[in-house]
């Protein structure tokens, strides 16, 4: 069984949303790891959910984990999951505003319906939680003890707030909005202690791209995105979400951290384009 030393984040509660699988999955269970309290933030899938909480409880005994079913993108929902938060932990210290999605087409082919939806889940759904967290924080107060800020806003973006994607315009213009969202965020209030940032994954094995990476001849194909060789890893957003929302990142406020293994280097241009 993995121990961390360090207990970074002990005696503080994180939200994780779209916590059950994937990317979130392993941001929740390395927040645990640092002895951070977790709600674990699902929309359709309660028994894994339930197997995520587990798994931190038993990863380390100190931290402790609950449940909780809630579109992000509905304003109530997240309302009663940041409320049965406070009431189970007496306080939020830490949002990692993950849940996302994809509704892809051609743009000429794109339907309202699935433009909305992306934009609903991907932006206002960050927007929703950012708020309550923000609200959280500012009725709290400082807790010098547990951490040097008022309260850590991790925003999940994506290397396509930066890159183009065709066929995908729905999903990289949400994307694209985070960072207005989160540098706006960190301008408006770093000064009563905030910190806002965002991460940015490049292509990671999860199961929302399995076809990019499920046979060799897809791997190889993607592989030539990808600088360092390699796809990334659920654990490596993990680890920055971590770090992120530890002191040790302390003066970092209002950027985008790109854990993409230098895809947005732009590879297509190191044979001089």
């Amino acid at each position: 069984m993995y121990q961390n030393p360090n207990h970074r984040l002990l005696n503080q509660t994180c939200i994780v949303t779209g916590a059950s699988s994937g990317i979130g999955k392993h941001v929740a269970l390395a927040m645990g790891r640092d002895c951070a309290n977790v709600v674990v933030n699902y929309i359709s899938d309660p028994v894994t959910a339930e197997e995520v909480a587990h798994e931190i409880e038993v990863s380390d005994d100190i931290a402790k984990a609950m449940t909780f079913k809630a579109d992000v993108s509905k304003e109530d929902q997240v309302q009663a999951m940041f409320k049965a938060a406070v009431e189970r932990f007496g306080t939020v210290d830490i949002l990692v505003a993950n849940a996302g999605l994809q509704r892809d087409a051609p743009l000429h082919e794109m339907t309202l319906a699935q433009w909305q939806t992306v934009i609903d889940v991907n932006l206002t759904g960050q927007f929703l939680c950012a708020r309550e967290a923000l609200r959280e924080f500012i009725r709290r107060g400082k807790r010098p003890d547990v951490s040097c800020a008022l309260g850590k806003i991790i925003h999940m973006s994506s290397v396509h707030e930066v890159i183009p994607w065709a066929g995908h315009a729905n999903y990289a213009a949400s994307k694209g909005a985070i960072v207005m969202l989160m540098q706006s965020i960190a301008q408006e209030y770093a000064p009563i202690g905030v910190r806002a940032n965002s991460i940015a994954p490049g292509a990671i094995q999860t199961p929302i791209n399995r076809d990019a990476w499920a046979t060799p001849e897809a791997l190889e194909h993607l592989l030539k995105l990808i600088p360092y060789n390699r796809i990334g890893q659920p654990s490596d957003i993990g680890a920055a979400a971590v770090w992120l929302a530890t002191d040790e990142s302390d003066y970092i406020n209002g950027t985008t951290l790109f854990v993409d293994g230098a895809m947005t280097c732009y590879p297509g241009f190191s044979t001089n384009g």
